[in-house]
């Protein structure tokens, strides 16, 4: 099933896709209020994803209104928490120009975003004021279908609800300037994440997942041209049971959480010019980015201009990063080695 948040003009509502239709998924389970996104679904109980599958094919009927008719917002609309890993090992090597620390090959590395600046499927995302060098990452989430500690990752499975396309949008200057201290991404990825278009159940992406591992292929286009295309979404280094039993680990996690994978290989601009991406370049106000998950659809975002500006702000970055050099790594081809 594909779950979905969307918005025909009386708030946003927890919906399920039938077909060309969403179904209000409240009224399919005779709920007597009604379910603002996904995670309110999520959180009436463990079961809740099997009863709207249960509803969904026993009630034909069900009232529904045209897909192209509603406003798709993010499936969850604030997530607890948002944690972003990264697991590719072509992007945490930039496509071999760098070598990676050895933790890095131990365990799955995550760090937290910020769960306030969600954005959905062709939200019109503000370009940060304070940056002038502004990033897509294409990356795969899977949102958290009930609470749990210490989970394993032979069990990690039966927590996840589904997947969605989780854009990262990257301040690179920003991230750059502040990483030299040595806390991590914060402020460089504050601004926003885009989430969508819809929440794809585990069940129906069962078939594309071999070892732990969504064996999809992953596009990225700016202005309707592929700065990646074919990126392969099956060679993360860490499954995604070992995501979730690092999250979980001496912790919690619980309905509606986010958890991103971190960028696909390829799936940056800086990997695009890397790659000899002749177009590839950092993104400007007017830019259509959309990015494309095979089995999950199309995630869509138009870049804004910046908002509130100011030349004089103090905490801009000290000064842009080099620009990678363009086709370093047109012959490169990442190798999926396990230890």
């Amino acid at each position: 099933m594909k779950l979905l948040t969307y918005d025909s003009g009386s708030g946003p509502r927890c919906g399920v896709l039938r077909g060309d239709d969403v179904v209000d998924v409240a009224a399919l389970l005779g709920v007597d209020r009604p379910l603002e996104d996904v995670r309110a679904l999520l959180e009436t109980g463990e079961s809740a994803v099997d009863q709207v599958r249960t509803a969904l094919a026993s009630n034909s009927a069900a009232p529904s209104v045209p897909l192209a008719s509603v406003r798709l917002r993010s499936p969850v609309l604030q997530p607890p928490t948002v944690r972003d890993y990264m697991i590719y090992e072509e992007h945490a090597t930039g496509q071999g120009t760098r070598t990676r620390e050895e933790a890095w090959y131990r365990m799955p590395i995550f760090y937290f975003s910020n769960p306030l600046c969600i954005a959905g499927p062709d939200d019109e995302i503000p370009f940060p004021s304070a940056s002038d060098m502004l990033d897509y990452e294409l990356e795969i989430g899977c949102v958290i279908g009930k609470e749990g500690r210490n989970v394993s990752e032979a069990d990690a499975m039966d927590y996840i609800a589904g997947f969605l396309i989780f854009n990262d949008w990257s301040c690179r200057d920003i991230q750059r300037d502040e990483s030299t201290v040595g806390l991590g991404p914060a402020k460089g990825k504050d601004s926003a994440s885009s989430l969508g278009p819809w929440l794809v159940t585990t069940d129906e992406l069962a078939p594309l997942m071999r070892n732990g591992r969504l064996q999809v292929k992953c596009h990225a286009r700016v202005n309707g041209d592929y700065w990646l295309k074919d990126g392969d979404g099956g060679v993360p280094y860490h499954t995604w049971g070992a995501v979730i039993e690092r999250a979980s680990k001496d912790s919690r996690i619980v309905p509606g959480d986010v958890l991103g994978s971190g960028t696909v290989g390829g799936g940056s601009i800086g990997e695009a010019i890397r790659k000899g991406v002749e177009k590839a370049r950092f993104l400007q106000p007017g830019d259509v980015v959309e990015h494309e998950v095979e089995g999950i659809g199309i995630l869509r975002n138009t870049i804004g201009p910046k908002i509130g500006y100011d030349p004089d702000y103090r905490y801009k970055p000290k000064e842009q990063p080099a620009l990678p050099e363009r086709g370093i790594a047109k012959d490169y081809k990442y190798e999926f080695k396990l230890p």
